[in-house]
């Protein structure tokens, strides 16, 4: 059996106009399978548009998730998939964006049969460091970024979930055991209830990238691959003031010694990177069988309720 989010089950399930095709997510794969939504890949009613449709958690305020959903729709980067289309007004929450083969990185990392390479993990925080320097210069934090907000395209990875923390849970409530926040790549500031800050973005992705290099977010110093041994550990710090900056995460993983410039200037270090076999074979192979299954899915879409037998039909009204 293929593994949840590279191929689709037929369905009659309807979120908003959507007929729901098979779930991203794995809810089997486990640490680092935690979202504060519902994610599924879906059809348009008139079958032309696929698309990736996320709808929040039960314990997750509608309003909030609505809101962070709103504000991703302006922001920037190379690697970021914001939302693109929302629900109206009185219609239950979610939100979409168009589809294209991805993994969740828990799927990947299930699907791969362990850990990821370090060519791999190097390329992905560079990445996923570029994006979110761009996302820091909006003066915006991403306040959400953990394992499962990692998608993996044949092309790079794109960075969702934006404002996960924020959607789950409000400024000043303990987030310690929220649903749909892992704990592993949650800050501590923001475990506590602080507000979300760049610098707990940092923390965030050095437990994102433990996890992509040894299955874990909070792996010992010598399980991590070279590369990672110094950046990691200095990202999880408990202290914001001592975790690094983003030019020099980018810096150290790009193997160019030292900090550089950050945002749009440095997309072509990550470019650099994400070159034919950045991925592992069985993760490729992943992505083309999710994308095959997807086109040649086919789902009932919902039948407009017909009158009953028997019952009046409209009739013209006969002249006199």
């Amino acid at each position: 059996m293929p593994a949840a989010g590279t191929g689709p089950r037929t369905s009659t399930r309807q979120i908003g106009p959507y007929t729901v095709i098979t779930r991203l997510d794995d809810k089997n794969t486990a640490p680092g399978a935690a979202v504060p939504e519902h994610r599924f890949i879906a059809r348009s009613p008139d079958g032309d548009r696929t698309v990736l449709l996320s709808r929040p958690l039960p314990t997750v305020d509608p309003q909030r998730f609505m809101a962070e959903a709103d504000a991703s729709r302006y922001l920037l980067g190379p690697w970021i998939l914001p939302a693109t289309e929302l629900a109206p007004p009185g219609d239950q929450p979610w939100h979409a964006r168009p589809y294209l083969p991805v993994l969740p990185l828990p799927t990947a990392l299930a699907v791969h049969g362990g850990p990821l390479p370090e060519r791999t993990v190097r390329a992905l925080g560079v990445a996923l460091a570029e994006t979110l320097a761009v996302l820091h210069g909006q003066q915006l934090c991403h306040a959400g970024l953990s394992p499962s907000a990692v998608l993996l395209a044949a092309d790079g990875p794109r960075l969702s979930s934006f404002g996960a923390v924020r959607a789950a849970a409000p400024d000043g409530t303990p987030r310690h055991g929220t649903p749909g926040l892992d704990a592993g790549s949650l800050p501590p500031e923001q475990a506590t209830g602080g507000q979300p800050r760049p610098m707990g973005d940092v923390y965030a992705l050095g437990a994102t990238l433990a996890y992509a290099a040894t299955g874990h977010t909070a792996p010992e110093r010598d399980e991590l691959p070279a590369a990672l041994r110094s950046l990691v550990p200095r990202c999880l710090a408990r202290d914001p003031v001592h975790r690094p900056q983003l030019a020099e995460i980018v810096a150290g993983l790009a193997d160019e010694g030292a900090a550089g410039p950050t945002g749009m200037e440095s997309a072509t270090r990550a470019e650099s990177l994400l070159t034919p076999g950045w991925l592992p074979a069985r993760i490729i192979a992943a992505l083309a069988h999710q994308s095959a299954s997807v086109l040649a899915a086919e789902v009932e879409l919902p039948v407009h309720p017909q009158p009953p037998t028997g019952a009046p039909t409209a009739m013209p009204h006969p002249s006199h």
